[in-house]
């Protein structure tokens, strides 16, 4: 599922496809913000998103085989909730 076809699915409750694609929008823009301060998104239910810290570390380079040095950094993570994993496992 693209970003187009979850607009499209929202657009199904009833909302204009020009509300749908402002809804949508806010809820990623949102999550993007929290997450850029350093906090954490719950939706129960589905689950929680989170920034997680990568240590640096040495790779190698899969068509030379020389190491390459990778720098610590963050990264966005996501939980998924147990009713989400439930709906998959069905």
């Amino acid at each position: 599922m693209k970003k187009q076809d979850l607009i499209d699915s929202v657009t199904a409750s009833g909302l204009s496809k020009q509300q749908a694609q402002s809804a949508v929008e806010s809820m990623f823009d949102a999550i993007t913000a929290e997450l850029a301060r350093g906090g954490q998104v719950q939706l129960t239910g589905f689950g929680s998103f989170r920034v997680g810290e990568r240590a640096a570390r040495t790779a190698r380079n899969p068509q030379t085989g020389k190491p390459v040095k990778v720098a610590a950094h963050k990264a966005p993570v996501f939980k998924p909730g147990a009713a989400l994993k439930a709906a998959i496992n069905e």
